[in-house]
């Protein structure tokens, strides 16, 4: 069962809800960095997230593990050519990144 935001935080709902996606790895990270970090985000990276979430799932991964420092994405095959994020967009990438990474830790300890 996917946990949720207190009930009266209607954008924090949908951020969650919209994080869920067809990719079982995004969308653990994304769930996470929903549930944990975006009622805390200020409202530009709360925007910036939304809008994050209305890319290609795999332009997404790509970005992350470009982020992460991945040299290979997790299925074997190379990380895409399609090059960094947007500016805008960059900031919400690195969060996201830092946010698995600092939880990962967490999480294997």
């Amino acid at each position: 069962m996917m946990p949720t935001p207190p009930s009266g935080d209607a954008d924090a709902q949908r951020a969650l809800w919209r994080s869920r996606r067809g990719m079982l790895e995004l969308d653990l990270l994304l769930s996470r960095f929903a549930e944990r970090s975006y009622p805390r985000l200020g409202k530009a990276d709360q925007h910036a997230y939304l809008e994050l979430l209305r890319m290609d799932d795999w332009r997404i991964w790509d970005w992350l593990q470009s982020a992460c420092g991945a040299a290979v994405a997790s299925d074997g095959r190379p990380p895409a050519q399609g090059g960094d994020p947007p500016p805008h967009l960059a900031r919400i990438v690195t969060l996201i990144a830092a946010d698995a990474g600092a939880h990962g830790e967490q999480d294997r300890a």
